[in-house]
């Protein structure tokens, strides 16, 4: 029994543990459940260039219960969640040009992958991320932070 109490314990401590992306990527789920499996992402200032791979594990299709990952410093959050919310699908639910999206992916759905790759350059260190996810309604509860490291 207390072994089984110390695995529990191990892999709830290892799910929420910051990820920290050795290869200057970094693999997220967005799931049925609107959760994201990572709260946070560490990158480090040594990467000229860090992608996000995106994965949908979830059956439900993309307008009814799309993810896309997009981020911005967190005093913009906001704001790009209610343009890219009257953007529409189409637009990915990501304003047009919209200054304040650092990177973005598409919109998927259930099974579905996208992948987005960004300078790290466009980073500022002491500067609070999110990353969210901008579908309706979303973003309250698939957000984490996502932080540069030397």
């Amino acid at each position: 029994m207390l072994f089984k109490k110390l695995c529990v314990a191990a892999v709830l401590a290892a799910a929420s543990a910051p990820v920290l992306a050795a290869e200057c990527s970094v693999d997220i789920a967005g799931n049925d459940q609107m959760q994201f499996d990572k709260k946070e992402i560490t990158v480090s200032k040594s990467c000229k260039q860090f992608t996000v791979n995106l994965t949908h594990p979830g059956k439900l299709a993309k307008n009814f219960m799309g993810h896309n990952w997009v981020l911005t410093t967190t005093a913009d959050m906001q704001g790009a969640v209610n343009d890219g919310m009257a953007a529409g699908l189409d637009k990915d639910y990501v304003k047009p040009g919209d200054a304040r999206v650092i990177a973005h992916t598409k919109v998927i759905g259930g099974g579905e992958k996208d992948s987005v790759t960004f300078d790290v350059s466009k980073l500022a260190a002491g500067t609070a991320y999110t990353y969210f996810c901008s579908f309706p309604g979303h973003f309250a509860l698939m957000k984490g932070s996502l932080k540069l490291v030397d």
